[in-house]
């Protein structure tokens, strides 16, 4: 196993349980001490951890919060981004779409779209796709991306799912990371969520960030996309983040205000 899958792995680790003994790193990924013990160095020499007595402790980091009340936060805000990101697709295409608040809205409104190809990681972006009698032919092909699932997450994660996605070319990913900077690009908190959202990019003709003026100029824990590969970018213009979306439009090709 190459040293960057292992680092990969044990940083999920540390994303779930904020410590991680080295039996635990030892057993989880079949290692030798000895590899563990580099492992642990390493990822304390790049200060995404600390190490402590028996194991590694997660580096202080705002966490993302709760599904639920990310759904909440800034719900009209969304679903005007949602309602504009739909009027940039057409019959025919192909859309990744990954697991964001704001991109579950997005599905809700491709229900009155047709002939489009969904492909998505997210539950409920699937469910309100395909939220129709039986006896109903659905609008729109929807393809949910296999893998694991965690408690409360609604989504699939994990190697599986990214192997996934590299099977299909989609014309549009759209995305809605935790933040987006103009210096930085786009980024998420876990590991593995980035993950997912790096290779829909790398898999799409065309990127398109869906983001509420909350995530302006924030730079959350994991790079995906840098600035360079995004294509458009829809979001609100909240009155505190008026540096950060005059940044934005001076580094983007095109910046969309709702």
């Amino acid at each position: 196993m190459l040293q960057e899958t292992r680092l990969h792995r044990i940083r999920a680790l540390l994303t779930t349980q904020h410590q991680v003994s080295t039996e635990r790193i030892i057993k989880e990924l079949g290692i030798s001490r000895e590899t563990a013990r580099r492992d642990i160095i390493e990822l304390e020499a790049q200060g995404l951890a600390r190490r402590v007595h028996g194991g590694l402790v997660a580096m202080d980091s705002q966490p993302e919060p709760p599904l639920q009340v990310r759904r909440n936060a800034q719900a009209k805000e969304k679903r005007a981004i949602a309602v504009a990101a739909a009027q940039h697709l057409q019959p025919g295409q192909t859309l990744f779409l990954d697991a964001g608040t704001t991109t579950t809205m997005l599905a809700e409104a491709l229900r009155t779209m047709s002939g489009l190809t969904i492909i998505t990681n997210s539950l409920q972006a699937a469910l309100a796709l395909s939220a129709a009698e039986e006896h109903e032919t659905l609008n729109n092909q929807v393809i949910l991306l296999g893998g694991m699932m965690m408690a409360g997450a609604q989504q699939t994660r994990g190697e599986m799912t990214v192997g996934e996605i590299y099977r299909y070319r989609a014309d549009v990913a759209l995305l809605s990371p935790v933040g987006i900077d103009a210096k930085n690009g786009a980024s998420s908190f876990h590991p593995h969520e980035a993950a997912i959202a790096r290779a829909m990019v790398q898999q799409a003709s065309r990127t398109i960030l869906l983001a509420d003026h909350s995530k302006l100029g924030v730079i959350s824990r994991t790079v995906y996309a840098p600035i360079n590969e995004v294509d458009l970018l829809i979001c609100d213009g909240g009155p505190a983040k008026a540096g950060a979306l005059v940044a934005l439009q001076k580094a983007l090709p095109d910046v969309q205000v709702v």
